[in-house]
């Protein structure tokens, strides 16, 4: 199990790298879009591979594991959300700070939930369907 965290943690730190090139801070009047749109992507992920994985009775734990806190874990990054905020507020950005702050909250709470009745969704599809939960 130890390896897959690795290695999926690994692919997730570099996706999270590629994706901070794609969205520079800089490009939207310092407003860091990338690390934004990293952990809504992280927070449906998340939400939706639990419910699912744990409706699928064929996904191993090891994998579980591995892709939840390997590749999510290392893809999505709260001390960078924090150090930016506290970067935001520093340099007398208040409006924008609070703003990232309530969108990130509230954003990814959002996020999660829509991935957790999409999973939901699909289990009862596939019960539906006659398949395997």
């Amino acid at each position: 199990m130890y390896w897959m965290i690795g290695l999926a943690g690994i692919l997730g730190a570099l996706l999270r790298y590629y994706v901070g090139i794609f969205f520079p801070s800089g490009e939207l009047y310092g407003f860091p879009l990338g690390t934004l749109i990293i952990n809504f992507i992280g927070c449906f992920l998340l939400s939706w591979f639990t419910i699912w994985s744990m409706q699928s009775k064929n996904i191993p734990s090891w994998f579980r594991t591995g892709f939840a806190t390997g590749f999510i874990g290392a893809f999505t990054t709260f001390s960078t959300f924090s150090v930016e905020i506290v970067k935001m507020l520093d340099g007398g950005l208040w409006i924008m700070g609070f703003f990232y702050l309530f969108l990130s909250l509230w954003g990814g709470l959002f996020l999660t939930w829509i991935g957790y009745k999409v999973a939901i969704k699909q289990g009862d599809k596939k019960q539906l369907e006659g398949g395997h939960a």
